[in-house]
């Protein structure tokens, strides 16, 4: 109990305190529109109608037993004219049942799967309407959570779930009713057992719903550190940290499976109570009506039959309302989840829309702390006017607060005291004022005020979309967004044009209509930087913010571009976020800020007069060494731009968003049931234990079916006797039949218990599995459109819930089921041959076969709906990951329509769907009756033949009911094992693909270990990606020598980034198309874990994970190394983070939040720094390492790189050439090979491309 109150704790730390109540799950209905109702209203007179025709039945077969024990005193004229008129009424309420049960079955599934659009619709612009920092707050993976797998567990328990209940319902409703009318003595009896029931009910039902609550929130934390491992799962590879993420995510799994070993005796406690009351309760009944008919209380044996069927129908039914009941209960704990956002309080927002072409954005007096870190202050006091219609330029070291301006501007941050809804955080305080002309920003329509900024951010998120839809999202709010697609298209090739994208759109096979992949994957950096360029200009905003935009854009595009932006900013109000000061010296006013405020203010010339201010050593820090002075260059002829520079936009430029439109590789042929289920008893050795018992007792549970067919002949034998004889042995078969009960009780005890502990262990295990095996793919296989970061992580949060649904009770149903199958096959041949071989022969293989159409249609249907699901929570996901990019183009309305299109088209491809398979699963469902029907005609003609005798005929008969009973129980898991079976084949799909594993065992030689450093040699490597047709290089040579510290420039996409992967082994390289080695080795030779922890990797875009500044720096060592904090502080110190950190509240413990989120851009890059230098590594890789970094931290970067290269290898992907121009060697690439090589004064001297490129950069020019 402890135990629980602790677990508790911990997931209430991180998730909302609402409890789930009834209200929820009732609130869910309040999504039917009046033609859901319609359907409902339908759906609930099918059940009704459905669930009736068993009671009815029973009548049919009291009187049918009345006749039978009446047989020696009637002719057999006149008994058979009866029996063929029963028969007829069995027929009947065959085909009534059918027909119900498909309606039942095909309204409610439609109207489950139009309520939990309708609710992931709402939750997802319920998410959408909230500020940003509530959506910064929440776990990363919660939202995709409740939007695929939560919703899914939602949608089962009010659809066929919630009609199996309300059919059981009405059976047991019914069977009572008829009960107490043909005696309501002998009925009250028999449901005295009824209240032990409800008993153990109440006891146990609040247990299970509280285990199932702690084991969904610990899911949902699992599923968080999945998804953000695999959104950056490039870094999680290149650092060796699958084993740190997969201890991470065990962690949370353990939480769970721990859980719900605790819940299982409570479960087996719960189905073994209700086996109980079942065969308990039909021997009391027995004793009772024996004892009343000895009397003449009762008139004769149908009166008893109907009670006995009717109770042991109440049962049975009470039995099935378990499963329907959990499915009920988690459907409100589910809905719980999506009503604590969807309720979430709204902050208030403006109305206003003024004209605000001539007014300056002033901020004054303005203190600003984020909210999940409210100790440390972002601006403090800043006061400043953004002039309308002047080029406004921030310049200032890494968190001194440019960016967070832009989040007030954009005003995701409101100054009011902000709350975050879901969370215990205490309110965030700031004060000041952000004024636009006579107006509070806050008093301001956020829509339209958003609508009327153009943005582009330093690390640009583009949708997985085309590239003209992404550029066309930019229109939205603009005065063109309601124009002809014609036009439209027009509009998007001016911006691309202007903002020098065409060229290397233009040059692609799709053109314009190329998908750019999940997040843009499949463009470069500057691709990407230069189509959000593009978004931002297109609809000519009034008011354009550049955080960065043009960071990530090489030398010869910086300049075109920027003339560009230089165009389009002319007699605009724009503000300008720049570490790279040649970009914003043009710019009218120029405001230096640090720690929050502003301490200079001046245009380019002015602010350089003064030789000690902040911005003169912010430019001399930058100042790039060139070889002759700016008069003689100008006096120069420049040498133009190389032929082949000017036409590259390279093979990576040309094909990087080709992809092919399958996986690549062939689809594996699906894996059946049977294939799997062996498959999973064979690799998880550890449930054999449990399975066996699971297997021991349910034969043992099975048993009591044909027991119980043949104590019921009993019973019906017992009816021909009188007085004493009648008394005593009506005493010994109740006796009988309880210790039949007892048996099967505690059976069912011990099948529930522990097939509810394997379910939890085979969930446990192939969640951890799952993931595992994900992070043993290569990286072309996440480069696949069908294995985005997004799909995947709704994979692994749905696939090993759906192998939940194929063990545990459903388990233990099929078990149960099959053992009595032949139980009963076995007893009913054993008394009569004829009509067993005719039961089993000619009825069971009507009953399997109409099984197995359901189950197939089952499967298909369930692979289209995960297929439909997937991809709706795909595109779900990968909006909300793009909230500041949403929010900023004001596209929380097209996001949301595009979502409630993508649901409405699945709608309507399920119900073409669900007719077919609904048809089936109601004619599987209804077949036993017209069974029956011929089991009882049959059966009648031999009785009149005299072929065998009235017990005979009793224990067949029953043996058969039970039978099908059993084989329809067999068959009523369908749906979860078609679930079942394609997670369990995607599962294995990925392990079979498995392989870093196999290479780790591959290596069999050791990194080289020398204090000088490695060479590193390229030889003739030809190389494309394996999802593109054209190749990147062809035949490229290149050597870096020991220790030297090499450089990459050149245009976007030419390949630099590229040899980056390539020496990360993220991509294989055959033997045949060259070899890259170290120190004169292979470097597929060496074990793959220890070559890369040789290696250290700093990416252009910084990825952040969460937890504290001290677990991100310690993410690039093995868990659990023992770290001494003077080692930590001083590769802080070296990448000039150590003072920042240790400014803040918590220092080195400090959160940094989802994505790093309350930390400048220049700060993650810094601590990216770190994580990189606290490895040691043989090897440096810096990919824009310095990219995000202001003058004056670049500049300490830039010495701390120089101090530390010594005994390593270093190289740099730069285009900011002042950072590389102190490098050893310098490569200048275009289209995949090299153009020129040498030092900075070499390539200079050269006054080729790369003094072409100095020229452009030169601050002074």
């Amino acid at each position: 109990m402890a135990e629980d109150q602790e677990e508790t704790k911990q997931t209430d730390q991180e998730t909302p305190k609402r409890v789930p109540t009834a209200s929820d799950y009732f609130r869910i209905f309040s999504y039917a529109t009046r033609w859901d109702w319609c359907i409902y209203a339908v759906a609930v007179l099918a059940s009704l109608g459905a669930g009736i025709t068993m009671p009815l039945m029973n009548i049919i077969f009291g009187q049918l037993v009345g006749q039978f024990t009446d047989f020696s005193l009637s002719s057999s004229q006149s008994f058979s004219s009866i029996l063929n008129q029963q028969a007829l009424y069995i027929m009947a309420i065959f085909f009534v049942r059918w027909a119900l049960s498909s309606i039942n079955k095909f309204c409610f599934r439609m109207i489950g799967i139009r309520l939990s659009s309708a609710i992931r619709r709402d939750y997802l612009e319920a998410l959408f309407a909230q500020p940003i920092h509530t959506i910064d707050c929440m776990p990363q993976g919660a939202p995709a959570t409740a939007i695929s797998t939560t919703s899914n567990t939602l949608q089962l328990g009010v659809s066929e779930r919630l009609g199996s209940f309300l059919q059981s319902l009405v059976t047991i409703v019914s069977s009572l009713v008829i009960a107490f009318v043909w005696s309501w003595d002998l009925t009250l009896v028999t449901c005295s057992l009824l209240l032990y029931i409800i008993v153990v009910l109440s006891f146990t039902m609040p247990r299970v719903v509280k285990g199932q609550t702690v084991m969904a929130q610990t899911d949902a934390e699992a599923t968080s550190i999945a998804s953000e491992a695999l959104a950056n799962v490039r870094l999680v590879m290149a650092f060796g940290a699958q084993k740190r993420i997969l201890s991470s995510y065990n962690e949370w799994v353990e939480k769970s499976r721990k859980k719900g070993y605790r819940t299982a005796p409570i479960i087996g406690i719960q189905i073994g109570s209700i086996y109980f009351g079942m065969f308990g309760a039909f021997g009391l009944a027995f004793w009772y009506g024996t004892q009343r008919y000895s009397v003449g209380a009762i008139s004769n044996a149908g009166v008893v039959i109907v009670v006995l069927m009717s109770v042991l129908l109440v049962l049975m039914s009470l039995e099935r309302v378990s499963t329907p009941l959990i499915s009920v209960s988690q459907a409100m704990v589910a809905a719980c989840d999506f009503f604590t956002v969807i309720d979430a309080p709204l902050p208030k927002v403006g109305s206003l829309q003024p004209d605000i072409s001539l007014e300056d954005i002033v901020f004054d007096n303005v203190t600003f702390e984020y909210p999940n870190r409210p100790d440390a202050k972002v601006l403090d006091g800043l006061t400043l006017r953004i002039r309308n219609g002047k080029n406004t330029a921030l310049v200032g070291p890494s968190g001194s607060g440019k960016s967070t301006i832009v989040g007030l501007i954009e005003h995701w941050y409101p100054l009011e005291n902000m709350k975050v809804a879901d969370t215990d955080a205490t309110e965030h305080s700031a004060c000041g004022s952000i004024t636009v002309g006579n107006h509070k920003l806050s008093e301001l329509d956020p829509k339209w005020w958003r609508s009327q900024i153009g943005l582009v951010q330093q690390e640009p998120f583009l949708f997985n979309d085309t590239i003209y839809g992404n550029v066309a999202n930019g229109l939205i709010g603009s005065p063109w967004a309601n124009e002809s697609e014609q036009r439209k298209r027009e509009l998007v090739v001016q911006a691309c044009q202007e903002a020098y994208a065409a060229e290397f759109i233009d040059r692609l096979p799709d053109g314009y209509d190329t998908m750019v992949g999940d997040g843009g994957a499949k463009l470069s950096g500057g691709q990407k930087q230069r189509i959000a360029i593009a978004r931002c200009i297109i609809k000519r905003p009034k008011i354009i913010i550049l955080d960065e935009a043009t960071s990530a854009i090489d030398t010869r595009s910086e300049g075109i571009v920027q003339a560009a932006l230089d165009k389009i900013t002319q007699n605009r109000t724009s503000v300008t976020i720049a570490h790279r000061l040649s970009t914003i010296k043009k710019a009218d006013h120029i405001i230096v800020l640090q720690k929050g405020r502003a301490v200079e203010e001046g245009t380019h010339q002015s602010l350089m007069t003064d030789s000690t201010s902040v911005y003169r050593s912010l430019v001399d820090a930058q100042s790039l060494q060139v070889s002759q002075s700016a008069s003689q260059i100008a006096d120069t002829p420049s040498v133009a731009v190389s032929e082949d520079l000017e036409k590259a936009i390279s093979i990576h430029d040309h094909v990087s968003n080709h992809s092919t439109k399958g996986d690549m590789t062939a689809e594996k042929p699906p894996r059946s049931l049977s294939h799997n289920f062996a498959r999973i008893l064979r690799e998880q050795k550890s449930i054999w234990p449990f399975f066996s018992t699971v297997v021991m007792a349910s034969v043992v549970s099975a048993a009591g079916t044909p027991m119980q067919a043949w104590l019921f002949a009993k019973v019906i034998t017992v009816f021909t006797l009188q007085g004493d004889d009648l008394r005593r042995e009506s005493s010994f078969w109740g006796f009988m039949w309880f210790a039949l009960a007892g048996g099967v009780g505690l059976s069912w005890l011990v099948v529930a218990w522990l097939s509810a502990h394997v379910q939890y262990s085979i969930s446990a295990a192939y969640k951890v599995t799952y993931m595992t095996d994900i992070l043993q793919q290569k990286i072309k296989f996440f480069d696949q459109d069908s294995n985005s970061h997004g799909s995947l992580s709704s994979r692994i949060a749905g696939d090993a819930k759906h192998l939940e649904e194929l063990f545990g009770m459903n388990l233990a149903l099929v078990l149960n089921g099959i053992f009595t199958i032949i139980g009963c096959v076995i007893i009913a041949l054993s008394f009569s041959w004829k009509l067993g071989l005719i039961s089993f022969f000619v009825t069971m293989p009507t009953m399997v076969s109409s099984g197995l159409w359901k189950f197939r249609h089952e499967i298909q249907f369930d692979s289209m709906n995960s297929a439909v699901f997937t991809e709706s929570s795909q595109f779900a996901t990968e909006a909300i990951n793009a909230m500041r990019t949403v929010s900023a183009l004001a596209m929380e309305s097209s996001i949301n329509a595009r979502y409630r299109k993508l649901l409405n088209d699945h709608v309507q491809k399920a119900r073409i769907k669900a007719q077919w398979t609904c048809a089936f699963f109601g004619f599987a469902d209804s077949v036993g009756l017209g069974c029956q029907a011929l089991i009882f005609w049959y059966g009648g003609n031999l009785l009149i033949k005299g072929e065998f005798s009235l017990e005979a005929f009793f224990v067949c008969y029953m043996a058969i009911i039970q039978g099908a009973e059993a084989a329809g129980q067999v068959l009523s898991v369908t749906p979860n094992a078609a679930q079942a079976t394609a997670a369990a084949n995607r599962i294995f799909d990925v392990q079979s693909s498995a392989v870093i594993d196999r290479d780790e065992a591959q290596g069999d030689r050791e990194f080289p270990n020398s204090e000088k450093g490695v060479r590193i040699d390229l030889q003739d490597i030809h190389f494309q990606y394996p999802t593109r047709d054209v190749p990147i290089f062809r035949g490229l040579d290149l050597s870096i020598d020991q220790g030297q510290y090499a450089a990459f420039v050149g245009p976007s996409g030419c390949g630099k980034t590229t040899i980056i992967s390539l020496l990360e082994r993220f991509y294989d390289i055959p033997a045949d198309q060259g070899t890259i080695s170290c120190n004169g080795a292979d470097i597929n030779r060496f074990a793959l874990q220890d070559y890369r922890q040789n290696l250290s990797l700093v990416s252009q875009e910084p990825a952040l994970f969460r937890g504290s500044v001290r677990d991100n720096i310690l993410f690039g060592l093995p868990a659990h190394s023992d770290v001494p904090d003077e080692r930590l502080h001083k590769v802080c110190r070296d990448a000039f983070i150590h003072d920042f950190i240790t400014s803040l509240p918590q220092s080195y413990d400090t959160d940094v939040g989802q994505k790093g989120v309350s930390l400048s851009g220049g700060q993650k890059q810094r601590i990216a720094i770190a994580r990189a230098l606290i490895r040691d590594p043989k090897i440096l890789l810096l990919d824009e390492a310095t990219s995000a970094l202001d003058s004056e931290s670049e500049k300490v970067v830039q010495a701390a790189f120089e101090k530390i290269r010594h005994g390593r290898t270093v190289i740099a992907v730069a285009h900011r050439l002042s950072t590389v121009q102190n490098a050893d060697v310098i490569f200048v690439f275009d289209q995949g090979s090299v153009l020129e090589k040498g030092t900075h004064a070499e390539l200079l001297q050269k006054r080729g491309v790369y003094w072409d490129m100095c020229q452009s950069q030169a601050t002074d020019q």
